[in-house]
């Protein structure tokens, strides 16, 4: 309960200093504040500073493509798929993975945002970005810090030797490519069918690509499915509470705080239990996080939030034929068998 408590503390905090220094969607601030915390100090604080890096560069390397690929669907399906691609990979196998999936994730985002609106301020929008990502961490680190002199404990006595980096993995590579490819569709299903919020479905896809190296083989489609299973459960769940909460809240900002505080404890305290359904506990606090926590509590409504969970499913049914397709024609493909639960992510 101490643990989810302080989750609840660390995304308040962080919804306030979001829209204390002008970030626009405070909801990826309170994610970040949520998914950063860890009963190790350090590792909070490490996890922050890289979701940091990440995003910087990957808004930087946005600020210079982004302009030009969302004026050509060509340029802007190699755009995503490339970056993706490299970010994921990046994930799976680097010694500062977490700033590789930022990376990845910050591109992804300010791409298909620029596509959907022609007229975004690439410039404001990546700084904006960044200032949500800042909030989150300045509020996970100054909560797992009061939670740590609380206790009694030395945050810089926890630190952990950081992991070793591998070397070429060539699972790890097709793996990531596969999750380029999925991302490279929705610039086209975009231009076909005008779909909103895709910037949801790009970190889905790469999300739920996120399994240990170990356990991808030939074929990433058993544990990529498992994986998939439980957003979409955790997603429903979720986003079926929130809902209810923003109906019977009718634009009250107090309901929809205390909303979110519940939603949070649950979803923590599922994501605490059993291993097996981790991913799922995670995925039911992104979906109220998305639908209670709007970028104006003045505007607070159930349509964008509705489109941001539809994106995610979109996401989902993008990903699952390019990994069924591959699963059916890989050489040499064995299902693994006891394979470890994937690491959390977005």
């Amino acid at each position: 309960m101490a643990d989810e408590w302080a989750c609840v503390a660390s995304v308040l905090l962080a919804i306030v200093i979001a829209r204390a220094i002008g970030a626009e969607m405070v909801s990826w601030a309170a994610f970040s504040a949520f998914v950063l915390l860890k009963s190790d100090v350090a590792e909070t604080l490490v996890r922050g500073v890289m979701r940091i890096v990440g995003t910087a560069i990957g808004s930087g390397l946005a600020l210079l493509v982004v302009p030009y690929a969302a004026r050509s669907l060509p340029l802007a399906m190699i755009a995503a798929e490339l970056v993706g691609a490299i970010g994921l990979y990046g994930m799976l196998t680097a010694r500062r993975a977490y700033a590789w999936l930022l990376f990845g994730l910050t591109f992804e985002m300010i791409l298909f945002d620029k596509i959907e609106r022609p007229d975004l301020d690439t410039i404001h929008f990546a700084q904006t970005r960044l200032l949500e990502v800042v909030a989150g961490t300045v509020a996970c680190t100054l909560v797992s810090l009061a939670a740590g002199a609380l206790t009694g404990k030395r945050w810089w006595m926890d630190r952990k030797a950081p992991p070793e980096r591998m070397r070429w993995h060539p699972h790890a590579a097709r793996h990531a490519s596969q999750a380029g490819l999925a991302i490279a569709m929705l610039p086209l299903l975009h231009a076909l069918f005008d779909l909103p919020e895709l910037p949801q479905a790009a970190v889905t896809i790469m999300a739920v690509m996120i399994v240990p190296v170990a356990g991808i083989g030939a074929s990433g489609f058993v544990p990529v499915s498992r994986r998939l299973f439980q957003r979409a459960l955790g997603c429903i769940a979720g986003g079926g509470l929130a809902l209810v909460v923003l109906l019977l809240a009718q634009g009250s900002a107090p309901v929809l705080i205390a909303g979110t505080g519940l939603g949070i404890v649950i979803g923590r305290h599922i994501e605490n239990g059993l291993p097996k359904v981790t991913y799922l506990g995670l995925q039911f606090t992104l979906a109220v996080l998305v639908v209670l926590v709007p970028d104006s509590y003045e505007h607070a409504a159930a349509g964008p939030a509705a489109q941001r969970l539809l994106s995610v499913f979109v996401g989902m049914a993008v990903l699952e034929p390019v990994l069924l397709a591959w699963h059916f024609v890989a050489p040499g493909r064995k299902v693994p068998q006891g394979s470890p639960d994937a690491p959390n992510a977005e």
